[in-house]
């Protein structure tokens, strides 16, 4: 069974650094897309990245480029998404959601439907306030 389990949120200052963590447990990453979403309060969730295992490379939102950055590590089954700069705005629920490789998505999963993925975290909560 896919399970993911996301963590290393907290509270933090504004202009800080942050970097989740999302665990995978019975599956191999490396045949996974992983994306990465957030939820702010009273807000739509919306998608950060995707890491596409059946394109290759990383995608990201057009709001998200530039401060947000995220990797895998397959020994690890961990993908992570590093945060610089901190902002307010910031401040949501961080989820990672998987697909496996074969199934057809848009290169930029983060983009794809809730239900389009197999697996979701339960979310890390992020908090930017000084």
């Amino acid at each position: 069974q896919v399970q993911l389990v996301e963590s290393g949120g907290g509270l933090v200052q504004p202009g800080s650094s942050l970097r989740l963590s999302c665990a995978g447990t019975g599956f191999a990453l490396g045949d996974y897309s992983i994306a990465w979403f957030r939820q702010a309060p009273g807000k739509e969730r919306e998608g950060v990245s995707c890491s596409n295992a059946r394109e290759g490379g990383t995608y990201y939102t057009d709001s998200m480029k530039g401060r947000f950055t995220a990797s895998r590590d397959n020994d690890k089954n961990t993908v992570y998404l590093q945060i610089t700069g901190l902002e307010p705005e910031d401040t949501a629920v961080y989820y990672c959601a998987a697909v496996k490789r074969d199934k057809r998505m848009p290169i930029e999963c983060q983009r794809s439907r809730e239900r389009d993925f197999d697996s979701w975290g339960r979310g890390t909560q992020v908090t930017v306030s000084s």
